[in-house]
Parts: structure tokens; sequence; C-alpha cells
């Protein structure tokens, strides 16, 4: 007998479907076709590899070697290639692009300025450069037949001291093409709060942000993230699981932080492959989104990684993760997020005036079933 649990949808199947991804990296997601030109136009000769199918391989071995080194290396190669305005608009019309052949219509995609200033570039030129690249793919998509909007979330590194300013360049460019902040890089010894001036800013910009937290390290991230910060969204958050105690009967008790972020319905940026890439979570059996979702909180699946990190994209990889049980990860992936993105909602207007970006009433809208 086939059931929802034992039978996973084709590649195919996936593309079609309509999706919604919230946590990608665009220094993680470039073509090796791509990489090997823009190399040798900029005159970069560490890459591993310059045939293009065999650094397509390379990519993916070093994202699953287990070692982080050469994980983290994979991007060394990508931001390197990614200094110039032309670069930067080329690969992210190439993530519109990629991203909408695979079934995506809405996208945040996520890169932190202050990687790609190394030939001159000021800052406003690396957004203004991202932006012009992503409407172009965008076009690009819609003359194939794909219809997607990408919208920008600009990061700032943990252990940099450029938070603030980073956070001031998302406001000023809020209503082109940027939708929100992040913070990311290592996590132990980098706590969010450190960065406390740009969350008080964004705040009382009344701007949103995501940050990275309870992927490499544990609850006092995700703590931190939401009570001093007021983080809208958790990157991972992986580490969750580890204020749920799952007794030998199968009965679960949530401690207050686990509790908390349940009950508030903080979406969780979940990327199943990648945290076993990095070490974040043992195998897919083992990873927590099949028990978090049964505990209804607000998940999300996403790339993370999508040179390397593929899940649900057929271009990027095979649909190989299921939850505990054989259901696969990716058959409610085409409407997760959406409840969770940083886009202004819109609600109709029965008389034909612009509609506004908010709910009347203020809120945030009920938590969808999808979103569970």
């Amino acid at each position: 007998m086939t059931s929802e649990t034992t039978t996973l949808p084709t590649s195919e199947q996936i593309r079609r479907a309509p999706k919604v991804l919230l946590h990608d990296h665009l220094d993680g997601g470039l073509r090796p076709a791509t990489v090997v030109e823009l190399a040798r136009e900029n005159g970069y000769e560490g890459l591993p590899e310059t045939d293009p199918e065999k650094l397509g391989v390379w990519f993916r071995e070093a994202a699953d070697s287990g070692s982080l080194e050469r994980y983290l290396e994979t991007f060394a190669h990508t931001c390197a290639v990614m200094q110039t305005r032309d670069a930067l608009a080329r690969v992210a019309a190439e993530c519109a692009e990629d991203l909408a052949a695979d079934g995506v219509v809405y996208a945040e995609v996520r890169y932190a300025p202050e990687q790609h200033l190394e030939q001159g570039l000021s800052l406003e030129e690396v957004v203004e450069a991202v932006n012009e690249g992503f409407r172009e793919g965008e076009r690009r998509a819609r003359e194939n037949g794909h219809r997607i909007r990408v919208g920008a979330l600009l990061t700032a590194m943990r252990h940099a001291a450029r938070a603030l300013e980073i956070a001031e360049l998302a406001n000023r460019y809020r209503d082109t093409g940027v939708v929100g902040f992040d913070i990311a890089g290592a996590e132990a010894g980098y706590p969010p709060t450190r960065h406390l001036d740009a969350f008080e800013y964004l705040k009382r910009e009344n701007n949103h942000f995501t940050i990275h937290a309870g992927e490499a390290f544990g609850l006092p991230s995700i703590w931190q993230a939401l009570q001093w910060c007021g983080a809208d969204r958790l990157g991972h958050g992986v580490r969750i699981i580890d204020d749920i105690e799952v007794a030998e009967d199968g009965s679960v008790k949530l401690g207050r932080l686990a509790s908390y972020v349940r009950d508030k319905r903080i979406p969780l940026e979940m990327c199943p492959t990648s945290n076993l890439q990095t070490g974040a979570a043992p195998s897919y059996a083992e990873h927590p989104l099949g028990l978090l979702r049964r505990l209804q909180f607000r998940l999300t699946v996403n790339t993370d990684y999508s040179s390397g990190s593929a899940l649900v994209w057929p271009s990027r990889g095979p649909p190989s993760a299921t939850q505990p049980g054989g259901q696969p990860l990716v058959r409610r992936a085409g409407r997760l997020g959406e409840p969770c993105s940083k886009r202004p909602r819109r609600c109709p207007s029965p008389t034909g005036a612009s509609p506004s970006p908010w709910p009347l009433d203020g809120s945030s809208g009920p938590p969808s079933s999808t979103s569970a």
C-alpha cells in the first residue's frame, strides 16, 4: 500500500511545485561555469579546478566532506570572483533565473556587502549591482515562462564591526529591493548582542531582520537573538532541539525557550542538508525538523548553500532528504515559507484602491496550516 510517508515526489513534481525560499546565500549558488569565466576575466588563479564540470564536483564534494574548513573554502572562491559590479550583477541575475527554473516564485537571497569591496566598490555600488541583477534575472525568467520575485537580505558579519553601517544600508534600500537584514558567521565567541545597536536601529525604523542563531551554537544564541535583539525569524535555529526532552515512551516536554518559540510562532529557517554538512545534525533521520513539525513549530525548508546543499531544487541535486519515518521534507516545501516572508502582505481592496501593504488589524496574520 502506497502512502504519503513512503512515496517520494519525482524531481519534475518538485520542480513544478511553486516554492518559497527564505534562506539562501548568494555566494553559495554560483554556476560552476560562471565561476570559471569570472576567475579568468578577473585574473583569479586560486580555483581548485578550471573545468566547470570538475569544479562542480569539487564544490559538492567539499560541501559533503564533513570538514568545516573545506566547506568554508568554497565561499572563499566564490567571493573572490564577485568583486566587480558586472560580476555581482551577473551572479544575481543567474541566481534569479536558476531559482525560477526550479519553481521558486519568491526568494529572499542574502549576501554580505562588506565581502565584495576588494576591487574598490562602495557598499552602495554592491547593493545596486545585486539589485540590478535580480531585476534582470526576473525579466529573463518571465521571458522563459516563469515568474519570480527576489528580495535581498543584507548580511553583516558577526566578527566584524560594520553591523550598524550595514543595517543603515538595508534601510536606505528597503524600497528598491532590499527586504531586511541579517548577521552571519561564526556564532561561538560572536553573540548577536555584539550588534545591539544595529538591531535597535532597525526596530526604530520598523524594519525587518532575521538572525543566524542556533546552528553551530546552542540555546544561548537563540535566546539572545530573540529576547535581546528581537529577531523576526531565526536562521537555522536547529539547536532549539536542546530544549526539548523526548522520553523513552515518546512523550515530549518543551522547555521554556522552546515553548516560547513555538507559541509565538517564530519562523525557523530550516536547512537540513546544510546542517548535515556542517555537523549541526548527524543525519536526515535524526534531524529535528520532523519532530518540530509534529510539535507544530513554524518551519520553513531551505537550501542555505544551493550549489552544495541542495534539497528541493532539481537542478542542484536529488531530492533525497526524508523526515524520520520516511516522509519527504520536500513534500510541503512548496508553501512552507510563504507566511513567514519579509515581503509586505497585500490585502485585496474592494474599492479598487491601492492595497494596504499590511493587514488592517495590524497583525501578522494567522499561522498558516502549511507552516506548522
